[in-house]
């Protein structure tokens, strides 16, 4: 399940991506737009910076913009910063696999194999969607929204 702080980066990283050119943004106006806690969001924010999503600007004029283009950043990346690999179990994982202390086999075991398929999948979407597609979902579904009022 995706926590509330990987939830918190994407929206943070598809606001400052709707922003962008405009120059650094302060945490206490991406805070107020998207509704994400001031204390939390800047613990998210230090963790993109950190690797490399964001780049930061401090004192007057300051704030965060990305450090890439939104379509170069995959929402796979941004979620495994924030709550670590995208497999449901450790033993299905690519990035921190580690075998489970009760499996006698794992290459025969069907647990497994079932959550490395949900894994595979998983990535297989997540990889293939960036920030960019995160901002043109958000202005389709605004005019959606706005053809039903």
């Amino acid at each position: 399940m995706l926590s509330n702080k990987a939830k918190y980066a994407l929206k943070a990283l598809r606001f400052l991506a709707t922003e962008q050119g405009k120059g650094p943004i302060l945490i206490s106006h991406i805070s107020n737009q998207e509704g994400i806690p001031r204390k939390f969001l800047e613990q998210i924010l230090l963790e993109l910076r950190k690797e490399g999503i964001l780049y930061s600007k401090v004192g007057k004029g300051g704030g965060y913009i990305l450090s890439k283009k939104p379509k170069d950043i995959n929402l796979g990346d941004v979620i495994r910063i924030i709550d670590g690999p995208l497999a449901p179990i450790a033993c299905a994982s690519v990035t921190a696999y580690h075998a489970c202390n009760e499996c006698e086999d794992v290459d025969t075991c069907e647990i497994r194999v079932v959550m490395r398929e949900v894994r595979d999948a998983t990535a297989k979407i997540l990889e293939n969607k960036t920030v960019a597609d995160l901002v043109n979902l958000s202005i389709s579904l605004e005019k959606k929204a706005k053809k039903k009022a």
